[in-house]
């Protein structure tokens, strides 16, 4: 795909991946949106990576989203070549701890709100007969972990979901990926929403960018269906 004047949706591009992506999708010349929960984080946002247009929401809002899709499409002027499903949220548990508040929490955000915007978007792609989605997971969707019931189970969702619409939108020539970041140096998991400082040997946000960027450019022949990213010497 030519990334030049395709209408992009980038979720949770307010920080981290999401920013740095939309950051990436701009200098080759995409019209990008940016969602996210914080307008003041928007604002910046934009600032630093030029996109074209910022709308302020929380996806875990799920009654919600239907409106702010149309807010989205709108915008866009009735026509999204690319959605990135950025936004993400997540909470350590140990199995004696788990409770239904946190699982709401992580799915409504990681799951339900990811899907069921998807759903108000797909249709524009149908009627193109063409287009991207890009589904942020995680390596936690590959092999769960110690306390990793909440979260780990919301990407292993987030994996199945994405091998369903692969199987259901391909006659449509509409590609979907799934990329997978190791640990990364972002946002994630901070209340406060700070960014970490960057740590010579782990991954950053840039890394995953240049993963999607790279992912987005293959010519429309062909996609790639899963795409890990780990850094190569965190020891």
């Amino acid at each position: 795909m030519d990334l030049e004047n395709k209408n992009i949706l980038v979720t949770g591009g307010s920080l981290g991946i999401g920013k740095e992506t939309a950051k990436a999708l701009v200098e080759k010349g995409a019209n990008v949106l940016i969602t996210g929960r914080s307008q003041d984080r928007l604002i910046k946002s934009q600032q630093y990576t030029n996109a074209k247009n910022i709308i302020s929401f929380d996806i875990s809002n799920i009654a919600d989203i239907s409106v702010n899709a149309k807010n989205c499409i709108d915008i866009l002027d009735n026509r999204v070549d690319v959605l990135i499903n950025n936004a993400g949220t997540g909470v350590r548990r140990d199995l004696d701890n788990l409770n239904i508040d946190d699982f709401l929490a992580v799915y409504n955000t990681n799951v339900f709100g990811l899907s069921l915007l998807t759903k108000e978007i797909i249709p524009l792609m149908k009627e193109r007969k063409g287009g991207s989605i890009i589904n942020i997971g995680s390596t936690a969707s590959l092999k769960g972990y110690k306390g990793g019931s909440i979260y780990a189970s919301s990407k292993f969702a987030v994996r199945a979901l994405t091998q369903c619409w692969q199987a259901e939108l391909r006659p449509f020539n509409i590609k979907v990926t799934q990329v997978n970041p190791s640990e990364v140096t972002t946002a994630f998991a901070n209340k406060e929403r700070i960014e970490r400082s960057e740590i010579h040997n782990k991954l950053t946000s840039k890394e995953i960018a240049h993963a999607i960027v790279s992912s987005l450019e293959m010519d429309d022949r062909g996609f790639i269906n899963e795409l890990n990213v780990w850094a190569t010497n965190p020891f």
